[in-house]
């Protein structure tokens, strides 16, 4: 399908357009259905929305900072549908008070109409070569820990001197694109919530799992569920070994081997065969031996390694979304504050993302942020912008050869 073209939006600012992309019933919507219209009086929870979206694309560190500045952008802000400047008490408690829900089925729903609307959004070309030769969906579970101040947010403690949030998610690697993600604190062990990271695959679709992930019970329940799944193998489990399979030629496998697990525990968890390939893999530029394990018996051993390969993709978008994003400072320190930040925080990733897709963006996610962060104000076409931006576009040659810094108290 081809990518939308954008009409001339000279007369909107950069934040109406990307605030636009929101269709226009769905936050009164979700506020009707989350309790959250009944709680606002003078702070709509459309202009709730806009406030934390302005957090995450200006950076804001505190309240002040966000108040102040659409205090003094009060005309252009209330062009965005209504949108009203909040004082420093009402975003706090809207903050505090608000059902994190509604910023949740926000971020949901939001990926839903845009990915519904523009099918090629998020297709082939971001991520990598090797996923093509697998006609099937594939999934990456991981988990990042999002650090809080302790000394104020003692919901999320889960040791003496540090708090924190965690987010776990599901990301689907054709698109790079969140399928299923869950907020908790940091205290849960990942393997608490495989059961709702995995809920939904279907039958022949691939998971690749991090090796804090390792539940031998949820496996046999993805076997018998008819998903495949790869992941590290753990030292401390014994297997002993049915058959080993030709390697293929590929110079990278060691060994690729049929096992099944030994000891009565771990073999009523998982009484089926299971495969275990060992090879040389380049992790940061360094090439490691692995050992990968999987309960796919057709593929070759060089296609197990290359998708467990692709599982570093995750960790680039939890980058991104830590780096470029406001998930440093957080504007309260109740739950229910750090998850409102967190879901806006997944929900402009979206729209940026789908901004960069609609104007071929050739630069890092970055770059396109902090483009945009100083740009917010201005009556320009985001479209025209993205598509014709970028010095490092073109070959630009050294106008002059490079010299020495000297100063010419130090000559001799």
């Amino acid at each position: 399908m081809k990518k939308p073209k954008q009409p001339s939006q000279v007369h909107r600012t950069i934040l109406r357009q990307l605030v636009d992309l929101i269709p226009i019933h769905l936050v009164p919507k979700l506020a009707r259905q989350y309790g959250v219209d009944a709680q606002a009086r003078t702070f709509s929870p459309f202009s709730h929305v806009v406030a934390l979206l302005y957090v995450q694309l200006s950076h804001a560190l505190s309240l002040n900072d966000v108040c102040d500045a659409l205090r003094l952008m009060a005309t252009p802000l209330r062009a965005l549908r209504g949108a009203s400047a909040p004082s420093r008490n009402a975003l706090s408690h809207a903050n505090k008070i608000r059902d994190w829900r509604m910023a949740e089925a926000l971020f949901w729903q939001v990926l839903e109409q845009l990915q519904q609307r523009f099918p090629a959004f998020g297709g082939k070309g971001a991520n990598p070569r090797p996923v093509w030769r697998f006609r099937r969906a594939i999934h990456v579970v991981d988990s990042t820990v999002i650090h809080l101040v302790a000394s104020c947010v003692d919901w999320a403690n889960h040791n003496r001197r540090k708090a924190a949030a965690k987010c776990h998610l599901r990301l689907a690697l054709r698109s790079l694109l969140p399928a299923v993600a869950v907020v908790d604190t940091a205290r849960e062990n990942d393997v608490q919530r495989m059961d709702a990271v995995c809920a939904g695959l279907q039958r022949g679709e691939i998971v690749l799992f991090d090796r804090g992930y390792h539940c031998l019970g949820h496996y046999a329940a993805l076997t018998r569920r008819g998903v495949f799944f790869v992941t590290r193998a753990r030292e401390n489990v014994t297997c002993r070994v049915l058959r080993r399979r030709a390697d293929g030629g590929d110079p990278r496998i060691l060994a690729d081997e049929e096992v099944r697990l030994c000891g009565p525990r771990v073999r009523d968890d998982y009484p089926d065969a299971l495969r275990r390939v060992t090879a040389r893999v380049l992790v940061d530029g360094e090439e490691r031996v692995l050992t990968f394990i999987t309960n796919n018996f057709t593929w070759s051993a060089g296609s197990v390694a290359d998708l467990y390969r692709c599982r570093w993709q995750i960790e680039v978008f939890f980058k991104q979304i830590k780096q470029t994003l406001q998930l440093a400072d957080f504007l309260g320190h109740s739950a229910n504050a750090v998850k409102w930040q967190i879901w806006m925080a997944l929900l402009v990733y979206v729209l940026l993302r789908f901004q960069a897709w609609c104007g071929q963006w050739p630069h890092s996610f970055s770059r396109l942020l902090t483009l945009l962060r100083t740009a917010l104000w201005l009556p320009r076409d985001l479209g025209g912008l993205l598509e014709s931006y970028g010095t490092a576009q073109g070959h630009f040659a050294q106008l002059e050869p490079p010299r020495q810094t000297w100063l010419p108290s130090f000559l001799v």
